[in-house]
């Protein structure tokens, strides 16, 4: 389980590896562009389900922790779908991979 450690306020938001990598490669080509946008998605139940967002802009600093050492193989409809989201009025919403039959994306949690 990777992590997205986001601002200096210490807040982790875990995600798979699979999953990390492609949210990476959507917030940093916004964030390359100068862009703000929420970040929003669904609480792993552990957490106590719900919602949460966080404002992004260059000047927050993200670091993306992967717990593995091997790349993944990117998904092009996924990059297309989260770009979509990402280029929306409510900002980068976290979607399941598409075409993703088995072994879904567990949804993400997050911890202050």
């Amino acid at each position: 389980m990777g992590k997205l450690l986001y601002s200096s306020a210490a807040m982790e938001i875990g995600f798979d590896d699979r999953a990390l990598a492609h949210l990476q490669l959507v917030i940093g080509a916004k964030l390359r562009r100068g862009e703000k946008f929420f970040f929003s998605w669904q609480d792993n139940i552990a957490v106590g389900s719900g919602r949460s967002s966080i404002w992004l802009e260059p000047s927050i600093p993200l670091y993306f922790k992967f717990s593995g050492s091997k790349q993944v193989a990117i998904n092009r409809e996924w990059i297309e779908a989260l770009s979509a989201s990402a280029n929306s009025s409510t900002g980068l919403t976290f979607l399941p991979e598409p075409g993703a039959t088995q072994n879904p994306t567990p949804l993400p949690h997050s911890r202050v």
